[in-house]
């Protein structure tokens, strides 16, 4: 098994954002299973004929979501994301639900909000 990442240049997606989504993309379906050990910034950013600000910033924004975990010196490695993204949406969900009470929106308003956001979150999808 092999990180397979491909960026087309022409896209109207940002190169890290690429990155970022087919790594993700293949920790979500088990072709990169826990503990996987990812390349390196710079070599990587080689490998894909990029500079290695654009890999770091995908790699920073995979630690952010916990799909991956960085141990120093040791490397770059995919993390045991489920529970953690499970929590992160569940803390999430409860700030939303606190501050739309707060702003004195009834249930039906508030999960109208949220099933429209996430229709176009998921609309690319």
């Amino acid at each position: 098994m092999a990180l397979q990442i491909t960026v087309d240049p022409d896209s109207a997606t940002a190169p890290f954002e690429q990155i970022r989504a087919q790594i993700a993309d293949q920790v979500r379906s088990g072709t990169l299973p826990v503990g996987y050990k990812l390349p390196t910034v710079r070599g990587f950013a080689g490998e894909l004929g990029l500079a290695a600000n654009t890999v770091a910033k995908a790699y920073r924004a995979l630690e952010s979501d916990g799909v991956i975990e960085t141990r120093g010196r040791h490397g770059t490695f995919v993390a045991a994301a489920g529970d953690a993204a499970a929590r992160e949406a569940a803390s999430a969900a409860a700030a939303y639900a606190q501050r739309v009470r707060r702003l004195g929106l009834d249930r039906a308003v508030a999960l109208t909000a949220v099933e429209e956001a996430l229709r176009a979150a998921y609309a690319d999808g």
